[in-house]
């Protein structure tokens, strides 16, 4: 990418542009061990060789990040009275302003991913793109043979007044399955349960499209995607 020296080193929060102006006169900026005193000069992100103070300046423009999110944190940006999942993360990554990609409920645990790249998630969570959801779901009542083929019709919900899109339950016990969904409604899962009479004692996101949440994740715990999993999840809903 080009840009302008003091953009690029600034965007990677190293300082004020008015701060990295003065170090420039002082000689601390290097553009391929050449000092460089113009900070209005384009570079290129990819080629030249950026140095901060001796330091090598990275360029990175977007962040993707991997949570298994803990029950308890909201998925938000920002909030006055709760912990967010942003508060989470390391000032490091703050500084990139990423946000969750989808929502999990408050007390829902389980795959979130956040990032600051607005296409990537704006991909996938858009409804035209049909990125299946897996869960893992605990219940009150017992799983009834009916369920199977009404939460493949589709359940219907108010107040939006509309039918889900066909879903798939794969039991694991009497009162646990896996339930595949392809919307982000509102508290879905829960409601859909709610519908044929039951209740959610507990609910993990384990998967989105063919990725699922790593197993060496614990619970609170987050790590940068790495290069193969993005290309998974760009694959999937075809950036």
């Amino acid at each position: 990418m080009r840009l302008r020296l003091d953009k690029l080193i600034s965007n990677m929060g190293v300082g004020s542009r008015n701060e990295i102006k003065k170090d420039a006169k002082k000689g601390l900026i290097t553009v391929n061990d050449e000092v460089e005193k113009n900070t209005a000069r384009i570079v290129d992100s990819e080629k030249d060789v950026i140095k901060y103070n001796g330091e090598i300046i990275e360029y990175r423009e977007f962040i993707y990040i991997i949570m298994n999110k803990p029950s308890g944190v909201i998925s938000a940006t920002e909030d006055s009275q709760h912990e967010t999942v942003i508060d989470l993360i390391d000032d490091y990554y703050k500084f990139f302003k990423p946000a969750p990609i989808g929502r999990l409920d408050k007390d829902t645990e389980g795959l979130l991913i956040l990032s600051n790249d607005g296409q990537f998630n704006h991909e996938l969570t858009s409804p035209k793109k049909n990125i299946p959801k897996t869960y893992y779901v605990e219940l009150e009542e017992e799983i009834e043979e009916n369920y199977f083929k009404v939460f493949e019709k589709g359940i219907k919900l108010l107040p939006e007044d509309i039918i889900t899109k066909p879903a798939k339950i794969v039991d694991l016990t009497e009162k646990s399955c896996e339930l595949t969904i392809y919307e982000g409604k509102f508290h879905q899962v829960k409601r859909m349960f709610e519908k044929v009479g039951n209740s959610v004692t507990y609910l993990k996101r384990i998967k989105m499209g063919d990725f699922e949440l790593p197993k060496e994740l614990e619970l609170g715990e987050y790590r940068e995607l790495t290069e193969e999993e993005i290309r998974i999840l760009k694959a999937e809903d075809n950036i």
